[in-house]
């Protein structure tokens, strides 16, 4: 099939869900891994309907297709040169069943916001992998993923119920229902009958049996799951089974219903330091039958890494690690009664152990901190990898009887290479060990070191008895050693099996099943040196669920990867490609970016590319720009005032009449210049007046962007609403007297218009200087993001303390204020900014203190509005919306808060609600 005839085929199967461009094929050509390839063409399919019509193209085009979600995947099964099948943006259906005992979900659903959905049950996945905020159900299933918890028990090959498949032919097979066996013999009587012969040929032999038991006693995600043959007797379970692990390469998995298990909250935490490395694994069998449970090995690398970022110092600080290793103990119980006996009966056994003061702690900061030691090595290796290089994070499983020998040898081996500065860490309750080295892919002498040390690892762990991928799948990095692991009857049946489903080979081909012994080696990721933040990026995707245009344009993610595509094209030469990619980037890499800095809450090694994006647009910036926003930061009263009364204007003139002049406006101007505005927007606010109070306790530093915006009809200013309830406490607050030419800086900044940020910098750093260093009080501000953009702003200032007010009148006002009136409900939005400065706290004691109930939405996001990013591009926060406005507009609520202007404005707008202040609602519900 000629391309433009695969095209249109593609676009009458999924209108409008065909992304033939090399822009939109560059950012999807990498997942986690290390191996990247460019699809042909990526599609977006919206139901199972469209992946059965997807099936027959593919099979018409002779092309291959791939299934991808969120991306995760680190052995490069999420990558392909065929049809990229993106799920991530569809297929995100969750049913809670039987009380939260069972759930239905389809494959674009993440395991963070599954386990969001049963937390209210008491529930949780059995599976629990690390990235639980970005990989979904989809890529859970198709890699049979575990975690640090669940070990093989509750993996998801043990906790599946049942399956909805979309096989190569088209053919539906609900295994959920009753006579499912009798639909997979009626419509697919080969695939049956083939499933029902290889069983028998298993069975029979004893050599394949005790060779399975073998296999997955331990940790393995290698080849196909054998084990379904042995485990079940009718072939649509076992087929079911068999998808467990199949990464993809045999059916579309279009839903699952998982048995859930107990969700357990509380828990207490030890890290006990050994002398050596024997020491701590000859432990293991002990601490495992006290029913820890989670047991994590840290290698002596390990423990100075994380003594030299400084991570959990209170028990790492002053140690000189040399021989040592570590396991971080949890105990986890659903009461405080289990809890206590647990960590009783634990203490007996650590008290017989060869370490000092063992300790078991039920702290939250304790266990916090105890923890970034263990998760944060990823971080402290990945992130300060030299540029250009790679970060591989592998992952291996051995029976604990071999689990000392194995790790002492895989130090060693890691040496022999050169792979100086690798850590070795993992679950080893379940004799799971990963170890994460940096490596240069585009020096052909360093390639040939990686596939040296990759035979001599393959050696080491089979003569161990171990698995050579315990969790993270086969892919393209395992495949050519499956024979090895399983033996040549086992890899047989492999084969016939994805002869049955996929006889054609057009499922994710090139992964699980290879038989090009180099394929582990080819189509590897090389990283040019971009800038500091983008060589940093291991591609990981746990960027992604946060950001606001992940539905729209781009994610970090591929933000990062586009630049990197764009500058690997220029030192190639290939200054078309250059070109072409360079050509939508402005709108999807930064116009549409809300800048909020959530990926870097999100992000393992930290990378703001928020910030990245700010620094590009200065950049980008003329010298016309920049002089008009030193003029704006110079005459801010006039241009608030302005702004203000044109608002007011707007409330008072028919509304077709300014649609035509913005529009018109917007057009000769530039959608990224002049705001789009819609008769939702609220009228102009009151002026900012300052306050002279030489006995204040605080200044307050009131928003001018409610100045520029005013509060609904009948509710209280937000400025007025703080100074009352400061009254009613007794609090003495003074107000910069140039207030109205003041602002935290932030729309300039975010903008890239930094001689108007530096100028406006200057002017409030200097009233706050005056109002507050000088008197040695805290600036309280009234809206999270100008907490933000004021801290940021002073924090080469010694002496000025600045405080949101949400936390200022949780600890000040509260305790002493008497609430009137509580509300019934409220639908309560966090900000971006007030997350990432830990108010939510805050906030919810505040919530509380006035409502009945407080509903935070399950599908809370960032709102995209940015300011007045949300004004320019409001198809930005459309769809940053869209999921918790559907949440929120399900049921009424008596009041709806946030505790920023323009979050309140975007939310108004997304749910057709009225968003006011959190402060706002208490100075009404504690009026006299």
């Amino acid at each position: 099939m000629k391309s433009h005839t695969l095209l249109t085929s593609l676009e009458s199967a999924v209108p409008g869900g065909v992304f033939p461009e090399i822009f939109d094929r560059t950012a999807m050509a990498s997942d986690a891994s290390h191996y990247s390839l460019t699809p042909t063409v990526v599609v977006r399919p919206a139901n199972a309907t469209q992946i059965g019509e997807l099936f027959r193209i593919s099979h018409q085009a002779n092309i291959g297709m791939t299934f991808r979600s969120g991306g995760t995947s680190l052995s490069g099964q999420g990558i392909t040169s065929g049809l990229l099948i993106d799920t991530r943006k569809q297929f995100k259906e969750i049913e809670v069943l039987n009380g939260g005992l069972k759930v239905r979900v389809q494959p674009g659903s993440t395991v963070k916001q599954v386990n969001l959905a049963l937390a209210k049950y008491g529930r949780k996945l059995g599976p629990d992998p690390a990235s639980e905020i970005a990989c979904t159900i989809g890529g859970v299933v198709a890699n049979n993923s575990s975690g640090m918890a669940c070990g093989t028990e509750f993996n998801t090959y043990a906790t599946l119920a049942s399956i909805t498949m979309v096989l190569p032919s088209g053919t539906i097979i609900d295994t959920s229902q009753s006579d499912a066996d009798e639909q997979l013999r009626m419509k697919e009587p080969a695939l049956f009958e083939g499933l029902s012969a290889l069983r028998q040929r298993i069975v029979t032999n004893s050599t394949s049996v005790k060779k399975i038991a073998s296999l997955y006693s331990i940790k393995n995600t290698m080849g196909y799951s054998m084990n379904s043959f042995v485990d079940f007797s009718r072939p649509v379970d076992i087929l079911a089974h068999l998808i467990v692990g199949s990464e993809g390469t045999l059916a579309f998995i279009a839903e699952v219903t998982f048995n859930t298990i107990p969700l357990l909250q509380k828990m207490a935490t030890g890290l006990l330091i050994f002398e050596n490395l024997g020491d701590a694994t000859q432990s293991l069998p002990a601490l495992k039958s006290s029913n820890a449970a989670v047991i994590e090995l840290l290698d002596a690398s390990s423990l100075r890494v994380a003594q030299r970022e400084h991570m959990a110092d209170s028990v790492l600080g002053g140690i000189g690690f040399e021989d040592h290793a570590a396991l971080l103990v949890e105990y986890q119980a659903a009461t405080n009664e289990e809890l206590s006996h647990l960590v009783t009966t634990a203490q007996i056994l650590l008290d017989q152990l060869p370490i000092k003061d063992p300790k078991l702690s039920d702290s939250v900061s304790v266990r916090n901190e105890l923890w970034h030691a263990r998760k944060g090595l990823y971080a402290a290796v990945a992130g300060n990898r030299p540029s250009g290089t790679s970060a591989i994070l592998e992952d291996i499983a051995v029976p604990m009887k071999a689990l000392h020998q194995a790790t002492s040898a895989l130090s060693d081996l890691l040496k022999r290479h050169n792979y100086d500065d690798s850590v070795i860490f993992g679950h080893a309750k379940d004799g799971n060990l990963h170890f994460l080295l940096n490596e240069r892919f585009d020096n052909p002498v360093l390639l040939q070191r990686y596939q040296d040390f990759t035979e001599d690892l393959v050696s080491l762990v089979l003569s161990h008895d171990g698995s050579l991928k315990a969790e993270h799948g086969t892919g393209r990095i395992m495949a050519p050693y499956v024979r090895r692991q399983c033996g040549d009857e086992l890899y047989e049946v492999m084969l016939e099996v994805k002869r049955l489903c996929d006889p054609r080979n057009l499922l994710n081909p090139g992964v699980l099943i290879n038989e090009n012994n180099l394929v582990h080696i080819q189509d590897i990721k090389i990283n040019p040196t971009v800038d500091a933040e983008v060589d940093r990026c291991v591609e990981c995707g746990y960027c992604e669920p946060v950001c606001p245009s992940r539905d729209l344009t781009l994610t970090p993610r591929q933000r990062i990867a586009i630049r990197r595509a764009t500058t690997a094209a220029e030192i190639a030469g290939d200054l078309s490609l250059a070109k072409e990619l360079s050509a939508r980037f402005d709108y999807d890499a930064l116009q549409t970016c809300a800048a909020d800095s959530m990926c870097a809450v999100a992000c393992p090694v930290h990378i703001d590319t928020g910030a990245l994006v700010k620094r590009l647009r200065a950049e980008s910036q003329s010298p016309v720009a920049q002089k008009a926003g030193l003029g704006a930061a110079k005459n801010w009263r006039v241009i608030v005032r302005l702004i203000s009364s044109m608002l007011k204007v707007t409330k008072k003139v028919p509304s077709r009449f300014i649609m035509g002049i913005n529009n018109f406006g917007r057009r000769v101007l530039s959608k990224d210049v002049l705001p789009l505005w819609n008769p939702q927007l609220p009228g102009g606010g009151t002026s900012r007046v300052g306050i002279i109070n030489t006995e204040a306790d605080i200044l307050y530093f009131p928003s001018c962007v409610n100045s520029l915006f005013g509060s609904p009809d009948g509710v209280t200013g937000l400025n007025e609403a703080f100074l009352l309830l400061c009254s009613r406490a007794n609090i003495k607050v003074r107000v910069p007297e140039d207030i109205a030419s003041l602002c935290c800086g932030t729309p300039w900044k975010s903008k890239g218009l930094l001689a108007g940020y530096e100028s406006m910098s200057s002017q409030t750093r200097k009233a706050l200087i005056k109002g507050a260093s000088a008197q040695g009080i805290p600036v309280v501000s009234d809206s999270t993001s100008c907490t933000d953009g004021l801290a940021d702003l002073v924090k080469k200032e010694g002496g000025i303390e600045i405080v949101d007010a949400l936390a200022f009148i949780s600890e000040k006002v509260l305790p002493v204020l008497k609430v009137q009136k509580k509300i019934s409900s409220l639908a309560l939005h966090p900000t971006c900014s007030g997350v990432q400065l830990g108010l939510n706290a805050a906030m919810h004691e505040i919530a509380s203190a006035i409502s009945d109930e407080v509903v935070i939405p399950e599908n809370w996001a960032c709102c995209g509005y940015a300011g007045d990013r949300g004004m320019l591009h409001p198809e930005l926060t459309q769809s940053a919306t869209r999921a918790e406005a559907r949440e929120i507009t399900a049921r009424t609520f008596e009041k709806y808060a946030s505790s920023n202007r323009p979050c309140e404005i975007g939310l108004s707008d997304a749910t057709g609600q009225i968003y006011v202040h959190l402060l706002q609602l208490l100075e009404e519900a504690s009026r006299p």
